[in-house]
């Protein structure tokens, strides 16, 4: 969320920077414009009758008690101006959380250095890593090659939970536990994130925290749980299936002031993730593409603001090294600012090739998201001791999306035979070299 009284004070270069996202999101702050010109009539106001109850208690004070009548008269007009000051205070503690609530649906700013643009089309590919893979036959989509495999079942997923879901089997099931714990095992070990196991289920105040919530609700899985009589009653309510482990990563420390010599803190975990997709019915309806249900390693990093921009070429890095350690063709995007998620100030989409597809798909978006999601979950630290606590800044990527890696895995390393090699890194986890249809 950004700064509602940094906004109110400097609405016209915030107006400007966010309309690089988009007119829509530029537009976001009509209504804020309205309620800063309030709040600073209210502020004048509020000031005005706090110097007249001053000034009247200080006349009071100097008043011989010796005129009943005039004592009383003071003390009435004081009385009055102090309710007028604490009327005043609650209307400019309501504006000024009107103007929150409606902060929370506003995106964050973009960093000068994202180019500009209004949609993919417009992001600036930065590198591109290993060769594409070259066939002597037609290569084929993954779904195809899974199912000939005998790894992959979208008819029996369909009838236990309707579209969009998948079975993996067999070597198909083995294979995607290999790449989670690849993938986590060379975060832990060669990165030094810390691995964390925690809930499925989120209250709405940690997808609060890190900008799920409100815009994005319709995208969230929500259940209404029964709460047992020993369970504590605030606890009452809706709980959301995880649709990310940035959200439990990154909420790990809400509410927290954190010591400078903390930071920077590194967490990763691999979860199942759980989304809607609302919006996003006909595209990628076939594969794994685009899926209800999808494994994630996720990577959080909590950092003080400076050199935050360099954290996030170091946590590209991090995720990039999966790719490189799997031998997958990629590319990595920055992207422009009519692309970046609604948290972010910059992103890097990393892309992998799929040749069944012909195309670059992304398989993972590394973002720092500043203090946006600090300010909402009310993450800070102190520089020094005994220093006045500031915010943190954020960053999320994912290290990697597990169902598109195994994706990139069959496409790029099929046979023409219809057999997939398997990545060397993997080979002593799946106890062989080479999966065969059959």
């Amino acid at each position: 969320m950004l700064d509602a009284r940094l906004v109110s004070d400097r609405l016209p270069d915030f107006r400007t920077a966010l309309t690089r996202r988009s007119a829509a999101a530029g537009a976001s702050l009509d209504r804020v414009a309205v309620l800063s010109e309030q709040r600073r009539a209210l502020i004048q106001r509020t000031e005005a009758r706090q110097a007249e109850r001053n000034a009247a208690n200080q006349a009071m004070a100097k008043l011989a008690k010796g005129d009943p009548a005039e004592f009383a008269a003071k003390r009435e007009e004081l009385k009055r101006l102090s309710e007028e000051v604490k009327a005043l205070e609650v209307e400019l503690a309501a504006l000024l959380a009107e103007m929150d609530q409606l902060l929370l649906t506003v995106p964050n700013v973009p960093d000068a250095s994202v180019p500009d643009g209004a949609s993919e089309a417009d992001n600036v590919v930065v590198r591109t890593v290993g060769e594409r893979p070259a066939f002597d036959f037609e290569p084929k989509e993954h779904w195809a090659l899974g199912q000939e495999l005998g790894i992959l079942d979208f008819e029996r997923a369909a009838k236990l939970s309707g579209a969009r879901f998948s079975v993996l089997s067999g070597a198909g099931a083995r294979l995607e536990r290999a790449l989670a714990s690849y993938m986590l095992d060379l975060q832990t070990l060669q990165h030094g994130y810390t691995e964390v196991s925690g809930p499925l289920l989120v209250k709405a105040e940690a997808l609060l925290g890190t900008g799920q919530l409100p815009k994005f609700e319709e995208d969230l899985f929500r259940t209404q749980r029964r709460v047992a009589e020993e369970d504590n009653q605030a606890d009452q309510g809706a709980l959301y299936l995880l649709p990310t482990a940035e959200v439990s990563l990154t909420n790990l420390h809400a509410g927290e002031v954190l010591e400078a010599s903390e930071l920077p803190l590194a967490y990763t975990a691999y979860t199942p993730c759980f989304r809607s997709e609302a919006g996003s019915y006909g595209k990628d309806i076939r594969g794994l593409i685009r899926q209800h249900q999808f494994g994630k390693v996720e990577l959080v990093r909590v950092v003080s603001p400076e050199g935050s921009l360099e954290q996030l070429e170091l946590l590209t890095s991090h995720a990039e090294a999966v790719l490189k350690g799997l031998g997958l063709h990629y590319r990595v995007s920055a992207l422009c600012a009519g692309d970046l998620g609604f948290a972010a100030v910059k992103t890097y989409d990393i892309e992998v090739w799929l040749p069944g597809q012909g195309a670059y798909r992304e398989i993972s978006s590394c973002s720092l998201c500043g203090d946006f999601q600090a300010r909402r979950a009310k993450i800070r630290f102190r520089s020094a001791p005994k220093a006045k606590p500031e915010l943190v800044h954020t960053l999320n990527g994912s290290g990697l999306a597990v169902g598109r890696t195994l994706v990139a895995v069959l496409e790029q390393y099929q046979q023409a035979d219809g057999s997939v090699r398997v990545p060397e890194v993997l080979q002593e986890r799946l106890g062989t070299d080479v999966l065969r249809p059959g």
